[in-house]
């Protein structure tokens, strides 16, 4: 196979939307016929980590220094934060120095690459790892997978199509003591289980005034926005605070508790998108550069079972031992998990019934089955990932559709109508005591209060929501296009 220019696979039409629907039935030597996956069982494994400034560190101390795999390439929008990882890794790999580009498509011309580990912004997740897949590579992606609905499905698509191995990172999937701790559930240890509860209980301080602040001049902004629309900075701390806007973000939602949505959905034993999706909140406290809630409840309705998430971005006590987990109602009794590796069990009047502990090893577990080439060894396939990251962002269409933020008494009034049990109503009072608390007047108070919108969880899309549905997906900034369905 004759190898491609930097240029000629810059402008490879594979990526363009145009020819998205040529691509899907072409044999483009990216696109499969040439895989690099692991061949051996004892083969080492070269790794690409694509997004080095924060959690992607993490990625690389996973991969670097190994004795069956090695970092051979930086992938970063920011050339000074790539430099610095560059020095790092060579350092760790005994003088072995990765390649670094600022452009992942690059990266993705080298055929000796086997793996991509994606730490990227969120608006970056999808397309990072459909162009991964596609070029022949297993991807480990983290959460949320998508920065939509649309974007998720279009993963597993992909990943299907071409045969790729696609670990989600919800580390807690691989932790041993949240393993026994849902199979403890599920096998009806504390009864019968209707409700689940996630929280997200995270204090966030402002993010600053709302401006126009310079791109850092390390930074390539085009890369950066990538799939994202061209516009200007907004926020005065350009790395991380991206996750408080809707362009690059999902809100804590999306970024916390992602993990916690997950246990959740694991916990009750529903594997498809729910029935209906209810949200309200707002962001209260300060005035900054954010768009996202920095409080708001989520209510997922799955037939007889419920999915209940709380976000509370000011501070906030314990419910029931936990900030950050979740809590399983049962008839005989409740299980709490308040952190990545542990849960509690106790009975209806809070004696401990039993404890459960265990660490985790998710690359190592995303590892075994890129050599063993069968999704079944992933405790997080890309499903897994899509369906919990889905519920993520349904939550917020339902919050980002509330029109005319109502008053404290109009909201309540809303919620009690739509309210399918005494919980919803009893969260509602909660939230407002929470405001109380943190010194937020109530007295004029407005809260966005989103529909209750039905949801077709085997079409994924709104029964009756010609904007919802417009929401499942977004405008691409070309050539950084996700593709349609039916055509990765």
């Amino acid at each position: 196979m004759a190898r491609r220019t930097r240029r000629q696979f810059l402008e490879d039409s594979m990526f363009a939307a145009a020819t998205a629907a040529a691509v899907a039935g072409s044999a483009s030597p990216l696109m499969g016929s040439n895989r690099p996956g692991s061949k051996s069982p004892n083969e080492r494994l070269n790794v690409a980590v694509i997004g080095v400034k924060g959690r992607g560190n993490s990625h690389i101390g996973a991969f670097a220094g190994r004795n069956d795999t090695q970092v051979t390439w930086i992938v970063d929008a920011d050339r000074e934060v790539g430099a610095i990882r560059v020095e790092e890794v060579e350092k760790r790999q005994n003088g072995v120095r990765p390649k670094f580009t600022t452009d992942l498509r690059e990266m993705l011309e080298d055929n000796e690459v086997h793996i991509t580990s994606i730490a990227t912004p969120n608006h970056w997740h999808a397309l990072g790892a459909i162009w991964s897949i596609q070029a022949g590579k297993d991807v480990y992606v983290e959460k949320p997978v998508s920065h939509n609905v649309s974007e998720g499905r279009r993963i597993v698509e992909a990943a299907r199509k071409y045969e790729r191995i696609c670990q989600t990172g919800t580390q807690c999937r691989s932790s041993t003591g949240l393993q026994e701790a849902i199979a403890f559930l599920r096998d009806g240890g504390i009864g019968d289980v209707k409700l689940a509860r996630g929280l997200c209980y995270k204090r966030r301080g402002s993010i600053g005034e709302r401006g126009d602040y310079p791109v850092p001049s390390s930074v390539d902004y085009d890369l950066w926005l990538g799939p994202a629309p061209m516009a200007s900075v907004t926020r005065k701390q350009f790395h991380y605070d991206w996750h408080w806007q809707w362009p690059y973000g999902n809100g804590d939602l999306g970024n916390q508790g992602i993990h916690q949505m997950d246990i959740g959905r694991w916990g009750l034993g529903v594997d498809r998108l729910s029935d209906s999706i209810f949200s309200y909140g707002g962001r209260f406290g300060y005035v900054d550069a954010g768009d996202t809630a920095n409080t708001q409840v989520v209510v997922h309705n799955f037939g007889d079972k419920t999915l209940t998430f709380e976000v509370r971005g000011l501070e906030t006590p314990e419910l029931k031992g936990a900030k950050v987990g979740v809590i399983f109602e049962g008839s005989d009794g409740y299980l709490v998990i308040p952190s990545y590796e542990s849960a509690t069990a106790f009975d209806k009047d809070g004696n401990k019934i039993k404890d459960f502990r265990g660490g985790e090893d998710h690359f190592g577990n995303f590892l075994t089955a890129v050599r063993s080439r069968s999704i079944a060894d992933l405790n997080a396939d890309i499903e897994e990932g899509h369906q919990s990251s889905a519920l993520c962002h349904l939550g917020n269409i339902s919050y980002r559709l509330a029109g005319t933020p109502l008053k404290v008494a109009e909201a309540e009034e809303r919620i009690a109508a739509v309210a399918a049990s005494d919980d919803m109503q009893a969260t509602f009072a909660r939230t407002l005591e929470h405001l109380g608390a943190n010194k937020v007047e109530l007295e004029g108070l407005e809260l966005s209060v989103g529909p209750v919108m039905a949801f077709d969880p085997v079409a994924e899309t709104f029964v009756d929501s010609d904007a919802g549905n417009a929401m499942l997906t977004r405008e691409y900034r070309a050539p950084f296009v996700v593709p349609e369905a039916g055509k990765v």
